[in-house]
């Protein structure tokens, strides 16, 4: 039989669904499968590569990459830093000051850990800057005395822009070992959408320094890198050309299990999710071993017509192909517009039930990301047609097997 003739039969008992017959039947609940299989996994690896991508852009944009401290306040700390940039890896170096305290507005109270900054230097950074609308940036730049929340951590404290909140400076962080009590004004909010909103807290550098006791010092740098993961190799070759006294900390160390276990969980839901994929492959061995089944008569026929065995193994095959072709289509097409339109559906499910299903109290963002990759959506379809493939031998070698005269005799 000529290979038009073979496509023709093998579409024929894959595509003639309205005709009632049970090849077509079961070759539509394989293709279903295929579909479900296909759909989710994209949906699935493109919300985890989302959870990925805030995770890099965001969280770790707006956190120090990394962070060189001195447990002396630096006095010359202009000198300090151009080593640091003398660094082919460094890109830029904010100086800060670091306070703890507590925050209090009416019969709220909350306990932070503030950062002195000079906004000018973090522009340098790229990424508090970003987070701050033009209005809230230019009130905290005039008020010498302003304080910047994240949303979360003002929410709990009932504060909104030009409320006055005191801080608390306990005697252990003072500068002459007696609690202070601090009045200041909430500049802006920072609504980045992820963890951080729940204990940002930010001053002027020098009011920082002020309240810390050390006025026209700081305590360290915070550094934005060209390469992020190359941060604790970096960390240690600064401190190693700068004085004793001074130690790095990386994001790895304050955020590096949450990227840990965002990579660990994206492959393992990957390696769950090929699973469907298998499974929703090999359904089609039982559907295609029934196809045989059911067109032992036509196979008889072909037979007799003079259709050798790799004629009826290609028919087979063809239609097992046909079956991959068509789920991984569907299934593609299905996947990547669920990937394009879940964050506004579930944005969408949240306004309507009036409920948030991600909390930054709990998750590290508060909204479902998605992130879609083409790399992702070649290899899912690649592995499932060669599956699907691979399935379809057995049914089609079995049919080419089948001895004509016998399954005439059963008819």
């Amino acid at each position: 039989m000529k290979a038009r003739q073979l496509f023709s039969v093998a579409s024929r008992y894959t595509f003639a669904w309205r005709k009632g017959y049970l090849s077509s039947f079961l070759s539509l609940l394989s293709v279903l499968g295929m579909v479900l299989a296909i759909a989710l996994l994209i949906l699935v690896l493109s919300v985890m590569n989302g959870f990925d991508r805030e995770m890099r852009d965001h969280i770790l944009a707006l956190v120090p990459q990394l962070t060189v401290k001195s447990w002396i306040p630096v006095e010359d700390w202009t000198d300090h830093r151009a080593v640091m940039h003398s660094h082919p890896q460094v890109e830029a170096a904010a100086p800060f000051v670091q306070l703890q305290g507590m925050l209090v507005r009416d019969d709220k109270i909350d306990t932070t850990l503030l950062h002195g900054i000079d906004l000018a230097e973090e522009e340098k950074l790229a990424g508090l800057p970003r987070v701050l609308s033009p209005a809230d940036r230019e009130r905290f730049a005039a008020q010498g005395r302003g304080l910047l929340l994240g949303k979360a951590l003002a929410r709990r404290l009932g504060a909104e822009v030009g409320d006055r909140i005191t801080l608390i400076i306990p005697a252990a962080a003072g500068a002459d070992n007696r609690t202070r009590f601090e009045h200041l004004q909430l500049s802006g909010l920072l609504d980045t959408g992820t963890e951080l909103d729940e204990s940002a807290a930010f001053l002027h550098l020098a009011e920082a320094a002020r309240l810390a006791g050390t006025p026209g010092l700081v305590h360290g740098y915070r550094l934005q890198l060209r390469d992020l993961f190359q941060a604790p190799r970096i960390g240690w070759e600064l401190v190693s050309n700068l004085p004793q006294g001074f130690y790095a900390n990386d994001w790895t160390q304050t955020h590096g299990n949450l990227y840990a276990a965002i990579q660990m969980s994206r492959d393992m839901v990957g390696i769950l999710l090929l699973s469907i994929i298998a499974i929703a492959a090999f359904n089609v061995v039982s559907s295609l071993v029934l196809v045989v089944i059911d067109k032992r008569a036509d196979i008889a026929i072909l037979r007799a017509l003079g259709a050798s065995p790799s004629d009826i193994n290609g028919i087979f095959l063809q239609q097992g192909l046909l079956i991959a072709l068509l789920g991984t289509l569907v299934g593609s097409v299905l996947g990547i517009l669920a990937s394009f339109w879940v964050t506004d559906i579930v944005a969408w499910l949240e306004q309507l039930l009036g409920i948030s299903f991600l909390n930054t109290d709990v998750y590290p963002i508060a909204y479902l990301p998605s992130d879609l990759r083409v790399e992702d959506v070649v290899v899912i379809n690649a592995v499932a047609v060669l599956l699907c493939f691979l399935a379809s031998v057995y049914p089609a070698r079995r049919a080419a097997q089948l001895p004509p005269a016998e399954a005439l005799r059963h008819e």
